[in-house]
């Protein structure tokens, strides 16, 4: 019999208008939106609903408590343990309370300092540095790409001909052109950029100021690194795995391809998700199940026919 794995996906733009009812009527989610506002201070959910922006500190703790809710809430829902667990991207964060890495109060503290973090980063460096994502460009030409252009980097791997790229922004048209004259599509700009091999600085500030005051355990399961696939079964491992995440690239597919060989045959995808879940690379190779705020605010037996 095949097992499951539970995946925490990378976050897109969130607002309280996608997670808000969640977070309110959900019993799981209350409880945790309570411990999270104990540990931070102040009303989480007042703050998500009054701020503006996508990625805001507001916006990326409500993501994290959406995501441990949801996965929590999926092991009582579906009465099934998974046996791995991963998280791309911004994913790593509510995987390593999830797995118990971290107590859920200190990755809601590690959550909230991390994004300010970034925020006072990019606000003096790497100012005109972008992270740029596109399809339908196979891997290979997506290198030779960048092989004409200025310092450039692939920053995540997605799927076969789904790339993001980080270079300097003034190069960003040259890209494009060149992306529509390989047939690709382009899609969106991110500001601030990730998973680069430049930002070694902000690796070192994340450290020193958030991650480096953390204790981390050995994890309840085996936790799959995004950036190549590797199995971690300790705390200092998955440690080292979110100070990778700033200059090192997501590999999805190397993780998708380490859980097949894991005999994984279904993913739980738990959070707000518009790209893990929904690739090519995850459909070919599992069953997939999108625990999201919606679906589990659906009664039981809409949820069975869905």
């Amino acid at each position: 019999m095949s097992a499951t794995a539970v995946v925490f996906p990378g976050m897109g733009p969130i607002r309280f208008a996608d997670v808000g009812r969640f977070l309110v009527v959900n019993p799981v989610a209350r409880k945790l939106v309570a411990e999270a506002d104990a540990r931070l201070g102040y009303p989480l959910l007042e703050r998500l609903r009054s701020s503006e922006g996508d990625y805001t500190e507001y916006a990326q703790v409500a993501f994290f408590v959406s995501c441990v809710a949801l996965a929590r809430w999926a092991d009582e829902e579906y009465g099934e343990a998974p046996a791995y667990a991963t998280g791309p991207s911004f994913g790593e964060k509510p995987l390593a309370a999830y797995v118990g890495a971290l107590s859920f109060s200190d990755g809601v503290w590690m959550t909230s300092r991390l994004a300010r973090c970034l925020e006072e980063y990019f606000a003096s460096e790497h100012q005109d540095v972008v992270t740029h994502s596109f399809v339908r460009v196979p891997r290979e030409r997506v290198v030779e790409m960048l092989a004409e252009l200025p310092w450039s980097e692939i920053s995540c791997y997605i799927d076969r001909d789904f790339h993001m790229v980080t270079l300097r922004e003034r190069h960003l048209d040259r890209l494009t052109r060149q992306i529509r004259a390989n047939g690709g599509l382009s899609l969106y700009t991110m500001r601030p950029p990730m998973h680069a091999s430049a930002f070694g600085a902000l690796r070192r500030k994340a450290e020193d100021e958030v991650i480096g005051k953390l204790t981390f355990a050995e994890p309840a399961l085996p936790v799959i690194a995004d950036q190549d696939g590797a199995v971690l079964r300790t705390g200092e491992e998955i440690r080292e795995m979110l100070l990778k995440s700033f200059v090192q690239p997501l590999r999805w597919p190397d993780v998708v391809g380490a859980l097949k060989r894991l005999d994984v045959g279904a993913v739980r995808v738990c959070g707000p998700d518009s790209l893990f879940g929904r690739v090519a690379v995850t459909r070919q190779a599992f069953e997939v199940v999108a625990v999201n705020p919606r679906t589990a605010l659906q009664p039981r037996a809409q949820r069975a026919t869905a």
